[in-house]
């Protein structure tokens, strides 16, 4: 028996060792992404990734160049598609602008689907997928994170921010697939839906779309201008071109004019709106309790996030008053154990922390079963187009007018 405790506790060191090896390098890769640290380490390696992103942007062109030439086809699903999405990795904002505009058709009588990727959702074994292919099985059905009616899966299941999208969004469906014209498929046929968002699409060429939203943040638009895996890139910029429209986001005041040079400079035919992120309030977990965003004023919190942009979720929290006596970031979309979160709050409870702070995104990530020390509240985010708010508008009206083409 002692010898079994002993391989056990072992076993657990070895997993917190592992566990703390592989955060450390996730936060050494995302420090070479986004140039956030210099050191000789992080510059040797940035040096050593440059020929792989000049490989990766020959991949990326030649895939262009496939779809250009028609020699892989893109479908038309029968109804109209709009496509949201970034040049760059996460970061634009672009969960609530997809939630603005799906509830802006639904509200004036679209039957709404929104299909997404489910970046870090839970897979189907790989043993399956080659089982299915050897004997030639049909492939299982998109997941259906919501009906319209009610949420069918968790977080985990459905990745954070299609999980989040369904919670917020009653009367939209929402559909996870990486095969999203096949997804488009099953709303329709299914759901009978009239009118298809592509989350996070603006590289899927498989499925046309009717418009082209593409997002870019305005406190870091093409970050250090490298593709990837050196940069946080996914495609050149002068991609820009393949966008009807542009919505610079996080853009509280007067954008600047130079990037506003950079996307003319690339499209003549893309419209150009603005849009802030701004706090609507402070929930609790369960939704139950809404606390105003003045209780930050005077208050020392722990802020803690695994998010693409944490400094901009911290700064707003500090511009409003907030002493954070404790922070910690964790990686993009990173699903918290409860082990972890004890010690944070334990970290936090030390240093006098009064309430813990977190995102939405990172909210619906927490162990259901993780009792928190101190009260927890995530930011609820919405969006206020600041310009070219008659194009939002147009854009909007062109499907759901009586006179709609689409």
């Amino acid at each position: 028996m002692r010898t079994l405790r002993k391989i056990r506790l072992i076993y657990k060191k070895f997993l917190r060792k592992f566990h703390k090896f592989f955060e450390r390098a996730e936060i050494f890769v995302t420090d070479v992404l986004y140039d956030r640290k210099k050191s000789i380490g992080t510059v040797m390696v940035s040096l050593g990734l440059l020929p792989l992103s000049f490989i990766f942007l020959q991949a990326v062109r030649l895939r262009r160049f496939l779809y250009d030439r028609r020699i892989f086809a893109s479908d038309i699903l029968g109804c109209p598609v709009i496509v949201v999405g970034n040049l760059t990795l996460g970061g634009t904002g672009k969960t609530p602008v997809v939630e603005k505009i799906a509830r802006e058709l639904h509200e004036r009588g679209r039957k709404v689907a929104v299909l997404s990727r489910g970046y870090k959702s839970k897979s189907e074994p790989r043993w399956k997928v080659w089982v299915r292919w050897i004997t030639h099985q049909k492939e299982p059905p998109p997941k259906v994170v919501s009906n319209g009616k009610l949420v069918l899966l968790n977080s985990e299941t459905a990745g954070d921010e299609p999980f989040m999208l369904a919670e917020n969004l009653p009367g939209v469906v929402v559909l996870v697939d990486r095969d999203r014209v096949k997804a488009g498929r099953y709303a329709i046929g299914k759901f009978g839906v009239d009118i298809l968002i592509l989350d996070d699409g603006f590289q899927y060429f498989p499925l046309l779309g009717h418009i082209n939203l593409l997002l870019i943040d305005r406190s870091n638009p093409f970050g250090n201008r490298h593709l990837l895996p050196r940069g946080i890139l996914r495609e050149p910029i002068e991609q820009i071109s393949r966008a009807s429209h542009v919505l610079v986001t996080k853009a509280d005041s007067t954008c600047d004019s130079s990037l506003i040079g950079t996307i003319k400079m690339h499209t003549q035919k893309a419209e150009i709106m603005q849009c802030a992120h701004f706090p609507r309030h402070l929930s609790t977990l369960d939704k139950k309790e809404i606390r105003l965003i003045s209780i930050l004023q005077d208050s020392k919190i722990m802020a803690f996030s695994g998010i693409a942009s944490p400094d901009s979720f911290e700064m707003f929290l500090s511009r409003n008053g907030a002493t954070i006596v404790h922070r910690k970031q964790f990686v993009d979309h990173h699903r918290f154990s409860k082990s972890e979160l004890e010690n944070v709050f334990d970290a936090a409870c030390a240093k006098g922390a009064e309430f813990a702070v977190t995102t939405e995104k990172d909210a619906v990530r927490m162990p259901k079963d993780f009792q928190a020390p101190i009260a927890t509240y995530f930011l609820k985010i919405d969006i206020e187009i600041t310009a070219g708010e008659e194009i939002f508008e147009d854009m909007i009206s062109k499907f759901t007018s009586k006179e709609c083409l689409f």
